[in-house]
């Protein structure tokens, strides 16, 4: 791994830092977030058409820039910083990766381009508040299979043939066209996005797959309500499908192997954004740990400033610790995801997951310090401390939490067995690792402290090797 950045960018990293500087401070911040579509649009189609900030993961052939994971997660990290509202997360990080990687031609022939150009947004509709698990960040809430993200695991969060969900339909009336309807909380930009892709569970409960429909945002029976959120930086939106005609995204091979694509290129795509999510906590967590020792030294009490204060000091020091960590781990996520490998590559998988979580921390940690080291002023509407205190708490209620990141990151290495993943951790739910004596699934007690199962042929559940201990 080559850990020093090129000239080209560096050179992405300070142009995007000076522009959003110029015209994306608190106040334009606090004025886009009113607007109809959430953001300011002169602002988005200046960053489009001048730094190509939509197309900078998309290749050259489709009008991209032709850059990859790690300038993306650059350029993210600089629109973190300033909690830019923009859609460039729902548009550039899931919507278009997915298009490239499903899409026939002439799909991404018409589509990519304008996207690159900033001419087209697009929001990713995931059914039951389930983007995390669609992604492959978190595992299914009611359980892995041996910690692998399947299809047919997949058919659980686009209701899998049940009730709920989005169901899709073949459309008898337009011949090869599709019929949606169902409903989706939380979609990401949904609200003016003027394309929406929406995770769909098409042929019922027994032969059912997961699909994906490509949605315009004029089609008949959608109905889109803008939702209050907690981050309005983050717009959201609700999204009803009233029998809507939808395109199918790719070529549906029938059975379930369209479900199995499906689930891998959202898989994929989880890698990439989660490397990206955690430089884009990073850059807030910087810019409000930056802004609290601006005020701290500023800000005097019995005639001195208050952070001369052992107290505050330390408090500082941890969050700047820990900022530093998981920016290292952001970088390293972003560079493992630029290496390929898409749903195979588990060593990417399992960093982006962990970068994540530990940059949702950071980000926890220096908003929360900024409003109790700001005082009264920390806690009013007017300063700018609670977006980012906000924007925390809605990242890791979106992306999160952290600790099932974490789970899944496990999940993946093979560190617990089947009994560990029980609902909410431990053998059968008792919660506990065996790691200290106690009695396994079988109860067994351990010969010492310490001692777990054996894996292999020798153990009680027949995996190969001795159980592996990390620290995450």
């Amino acid at each position: 791994m080559d850990a020093a950045f090129t000239e080209e960018q560096d050179e992405i990293r300070r142009t995007l830092r000076t522009l959003l500087r110029e015209r994306c401070g608190p106040d334009e911040v606090k004025a886009a977030v009113h607007a109809a579509p959430g953001y300011d649009e002169a602002l988005w189609r200046q960053l489009a058409r001048t730094l190509g900030l939509p197309g900078l993961a998309l290749p050259a052939a489709y009008g991209g820039v032709g850059c990859g994971v790690t300038e993306l997660a650059l350029a993210c990290e600089e629109t973190g910083r300033v909690l830019l509202p923009s859609p460039l997360l729902p548009t550039a990080v899931f919507a278009a990766p997915l298009v490239a990687a499903l899409g026939t031609e002439e799909q991404r022939a018409e589509l990519l381009p304008r996207i690159a150009e900033g001419a087209l947004t697009a929001a990713l509709a995931v059914p039951g508040r389930a983007l995390p698990e669609a992604l492959g960040l978190v595992g299914a809430r009611d359980g892995a299979r041996n910690g692998v993200w399947d299809g047919a695991q997949a058919g659980s969060w686009a209701g899998g043939g049940r009730a709920g969900g989005v169901q899709a339909r073949p459309d008898r009336d337009e011949g090869a066209g599709w019929r949606l309807y169902g409903q989706v909380e939380q979609v990401l930009g949904g609200h003016s996005a003027e394309l929406l892709l929406v995770a769909a569970r098409a042929g019922g409960y027994a032969r059912g797959r997961t699909l994906l429909f490509l949605v315009p945002a004029e089609a008949d029976g959608l109905v889109r309500t803008r939702l209050t959120a907690l981050d309005a930086t983050r717009p959201q939106a609700r999204v009803e499908l009233r029998d809507v005609p939808a395109e199918l995204l790719g070529v549906d091979g029938g059975g379930s192997g369209g479900g199995e694509e499906v689930a891998e290129a959202l898989a994929a795509v989880g890698t990439a954004a989660a490397a990206v999510l955690a430089a884009e906590a990073v850059g807030a967590a910087d810019a409000a740990l930056a802004r609290t020792v601006d005020y701290v030294r500023a800000r005097e009490q019995f005639g001195r400033p208050i952070g001369s204060f052992q107290a505050v000091k330390h408090r500082l020091a941890d969050v700047y610790v820990a900022v530093q960590a998981a920016r290292s781990a952001a970088y390293y996520a972003a560079w493992a995801a630029a290496q390929g490998g898409g749903a195979e590559n588990t060593e990417a998988a399992a960093a982006g997951g962990l970068a994540l979580a530990q940059a949702l921390e950071a980000q926890r940690t220096a908003a929360a310090e900024a409003v109790q080291l700001h005082g009264g002023i920390g806690f009013t509407w007017e300063h700018e401390a609670h977006l980012y205190f906000k924007r925390a708490a809605s990242d890791e209620l979106l992306f999160g939490p952290v600790h099932r990141l974490r789970a899944r990151a496990a999940e993946r290495e093979g560190l617990f067995g089947a009994a560990d993943r029980a609902p909410y951790g431990g053998h059968d739910g008792r919660g506990g690792n065996d790691v200290h004596g106690g009695r396994d699934a079988q109860g067994v007690q351990g010969a010492h402290a310490g001692q777990g199962r054996h894996d292999g042929p020798d153990g009680p559940d027949g995996r190969d090797g001795p159980r592996k201990a990390v620290a995450v």
